[in-house]
Parts: structure tokens; sequence; C-alpha cells
């Protein structure tokens, strides 16, 4: 994209492919305040082995015959892993042990114990088995707040049948309100270099839009308060010609500014 003004919301594992939000140039300042708190993927889990990361690229630790795995068996587990848990993350995962990511100390030969956190797994559907000799695979669709590991989630599943299981594909299809339609791939971007989102529709996308006249506009763009819109949280206002001035959020009787994206000049 020809410019050294790239950020990041948040990482992929090494094995996933789909969403991932980046802001080029001005919307490096909106990422810090995206709500990116709720993620969709499409998994395939294997049942009979477990591995050291929970996943296909670990170390193979157990097998056993999974293909009698019936699927009420399945269905009854992953409702059991469904809601409000408690879910243990993966050894190999970027939690950070006193200062060090849980994934470095794993990889240097440390012995990695992790406590169990409250995560909200709100879907966790089945929607294919598949049996091929002693492994049997689900594809699975998983809906869940930030800070889920759907690796976990595999493990989990395979201990609770008795067969052990681990994450053998998996792709992020959503990230809070942006989705794998509005993504573009990276042979795409090679040969047309052009946003998936320009910073207006971004910011009409992510949050509650307000728009203004042209007076209310220049003042924000000037980082003064407005009359408040009443709308909870932080709120995208926009001008008369359509384009985004700032995020501001309600104090009493006034909108103040939480990031000018318009500034005068």
């Amino acid at each position: 994209m020809r410019t050294r003004r790239v950020g990041h919301a948040g990482t992929l594992d090494p094995m996933a492919t789909g969403v991932l939000v980046l802001g080029l140039e001005r919307a490096t300042k909106l990422l810090g305040h995206l709500a990116l708190d709720t993620k969709a993927y499409l998994a395939t889990v294997r049942l009979g082995a477990a591995t050291s990361t929970d996943d296909a690229e670990g170390e193979l630790l157990s097998e056993v015959d999974a293909s009698g795995v019936g699927e009420e068996a399945v269905r009854s587990g992953i409702a059991g892993l469904t809601g409000e848990i408690e879910q243990v993350p993966s050894a190999v995962s970027a939690v950070k042990v006193d200062g060090r990511r849980a994934y470095e100390r794993a990889r240097a030969g440390e012995s990695v114990e992790l406590a169990a956190r409250p995560v909200t797994v709100s879907r966790f559907d089945l929607l294919a088995v598949r049996r091929s000799g002693a492994v049997t695979e689900l594809d699975v669709l998983v809906e869940c707040s930030s800070g889920t590991y759907v690796r976990a989630l595999a493990r989990d599943l395979g201990e609770q049948l008795g067969v052990g299981g681990h994450l053998g594909q998996l792709r992020r299809t959503r990230v809070g309100p942006f989705g794998i339609a509005q993504a573009r791939s990276l042979e795409q971007l090679e040969e047309e270099p052009v946003l998936s989102l320009g910073l207006d529709r971004a910011v009409d996308t992510a949050f509650p839009r307000w728009d203004v006249d042209q007076r209310q506009a220049r003042a924000l763009s000037h980082g003064q308060a407005i009359p408040a819109a009443g709308l909870g949280g932080t709120y995208g206002v926009f001008g008369p010609e359509g384009a985004v001035v700032a995020l501001v959020r309600d104090e009493g009787a006034r909108a103040r500014p939480v990031l000018v994206l318009a500034p005068a000049g």
C-alpha cells in the first residue's frame, strides 16, 4: 500500500486463515477504539489424536480409535462447551506468564500450566461429521468472545469424548462487525492495492452514526464539544457531506471528541 503507517487489531495463529483487521494512515488511530470483542470461526476438529499444541502443527501425544464416537455424544459434548464456560488456554498461546508469552516458554522446553478463565461461546454448531478409518472429523461453526481459543475447544471436546482431539483447520470469518465478505486476500492486494473499506465506511460499520451540520462539524474538527446525541458509548459523527469527523462520547449534555479523524486544516 506504499505506506509505513500500518497497524493491526489482533493476530491469527500461523495455521489459521481468514479475517485480520488492519488500519492504514489515519485509520491506525481508529484501531484501539474498535469493539472487536466477538469473533466467528469455521473449524475442523479431528477426534482420535491429541497434540502438544492442540492443533495439527503440534507433536502427537496420543492416538485412539475414534470411529465409534456417535453423533449424539458429539452434540452433547458441544452443548457442554457452549455458553459461559471456564477455559484453560492452550500451552502454546499468547497468554502471558510472569511477563513472557506462554508459547515462548513452551517452545523453550518449559512446563506451562495456565489457569482457567471465563469465556463465552455464544454459538457452537456441528455442521458435518466425516469418518476415515480411526479418525472422525467434525466441521463446526463457533461464535465466541475475544480470548476464546478454538484449539482449546477442540482439545476439551476430545477429552470429554474420551478419544482426544485437536484442531485440524481454522478460518476466522468475522472480527467484531467486519466479515470475510469485506476482506481482500494478499494476492488481491498485490494485483490491485485498494482498501477493503474507506475510513468513512469503516466507522459507519463499526460505530453508531450521528449526522451534524457544518457548524458542529467544524467545532469537532477543532477538538471542541458539541450537544450530546444521547447515544451510549462511542459513536461516529459525520458532517453534512457524509464524511466522518470524529469519534465522540456523551458526557452529560455535551459530546466530547475521543478521536478527531478530520482535524481542522
